[in-house]
């Protein structure tokens, strides 16, 4: 009878590890945060666009000189639903925004945010008016096509993956368009009020001042007294005669009014 040997011993098996679901290597994740300038800006959020300062120093150290940092763009209730791509062939395109909820665009040379500032210092998401959501590059940077919110994000991309990302931006909510049915066709502005109310009574003193002098001089024609009156002329100073001319030069001048005489009535 053969004896039983010893019992097998049962090794562990593995525990299968969860797998990215673009199989993107994870990135480093930086500090720091993308943000609306905060400056005084003409512009800086308008309804399909918005302003946001370049990303300098931040990736150095974490990127070469020729790899590409992009911006992420998400509507903010699918931000934490985006993957890193693997590399640029899995960019999500501009085109598919409204389905996939994100998109990436405005690639740049790592080079062109590195210490110290060598351009402008700001971006602007939207303003390529020359793409839509039927035509154009896949990476174009088209207008937005609704207020929002978004957050967005800027992302290192080298060739064999994503190297550096920085953090979600907070929400950003562009402009809203209002209807052409609510817009005041006058709107107001200071002191207005105050022109019209002087407007109006100046319209209102003319008028009775002109009723008063019609009926100031109606009054004039019917009263005899008074027209009388209005119609004698006086003098308040001597004024010498005119001297005669001579015989036969032109014809004699005409013989002066009375004291008492009356002028032709305008009544």
């Amino acid at each position: 009878m053969q004896r039983p040997g010893p019992p097998l011993l049962r090794l562990p098996q593995p525990v299968p590890t969860a797998r990215p679901l673009t199989g993107a290597a994870p990135a480093a994740l930086l500090p720091y945060v993308p943000r609306v300038p905060r400056q005084a800006l003409a512009g800086k959020v308008t309804a399909t666009t918005f302003a946001l300062d370049k990303p300098f120093c931040v990736f150095d150290g974490y990127a070469d000189a020729t790899d590409g940092v992009w911006l992420a763009v998400a509507f903010a209730n699918a931000s934490a639903a985006f993957r890193n791509p693997a590399s640029a062939a899995d960019i999500p395109p501009y085109q598919r925004l409204r389905a996939a909820l994100s998109y990436m665009t405005l690639e740049t040379p790592a080079a062109a945010y590195a210490c110290p500032e060598q351009s402008a210092a700001i971006l602007r998401v939207g303003s390529d008016t020359t793409c839509s959501a039927e035509r154009g590059p896949a990476s174009c940077n088209g207008p937005l096509p609704s207020p929002g919110p978004y957050r967005v994000k800027f992302l290192a991309l080298g060739s064999r993956g994503p190297k550096a990302e920085t953090r979600w931006s907070e929400p950003i909510i562009l402009r809203q368009a209002r209807s052409p049915g609510t817009l005041d066709p006058s709107p107001t502005r200071r002191g207005s009020a105050a022109l019209i109310i002087a407007s109006i009574l100046a319209c209102l003193g003319a008028a009775l001042a002109l009723g008063l002098l019609s009926a100031v001089r109606a009054q004039l024609c019917r009263d005899p007294a008074i027209s009388f009156f209005a119609r004698s002329s006086y003098q308040t100073h001597h004024i010498p005669p005119a001297p005669s001319r001579p015989p036969g030069e032109g014809h004699s001048p005409p013989a002066p009014a009375s004291p008492g005489a009356a002028a032709p009535s305008s009544c």
